[in-house]
């Protein structure tokens, strides 16, 4: 059987702006679990994932956070800054 959706459901799921971060590091396989453990001890999942390892061996990892506030977001870009193996980390703000 197929419902009609409701109005709701496409309702924005949140009105803060979206928190975007570039993190380009050694592709080493412990820097993954690192970047996404700065979010996780937080209770956070991001909105979206990405990553990969370029020819010259440079790993890139593209992390969006939905509803995330600009002090959060910067804190968690200087931790990212400090994690050993990662060479830049660039942030955006979006919505």
């Amino acid at each position: 059987m197929f419902r009609k959706p409701t109005e709701r459901a496409f309702a924005p799921r949140t009105t803060r702006p979206t928190a975007c971060f570039s993190v380009t590091a050694e592709a080493e396989p412990g820097i993954m679990p690192r970047v996404l453990e700065l979010f996780a001890k937080r209770g956070l999942v991001p909105s979206l994932w990405h990553s990969k390892v370029a020819p010259t061996g440079e790993l890139t990892i593209d992390v969006q956070m939905d509803g995330m506030e600009a002090p959060l977001a910067r804190q968690i870009a200087a931790s990212l800054r400090q994690i050993w193996g990662v060479a830049t980390v660039l942030t955006a703000e979006k919505g």
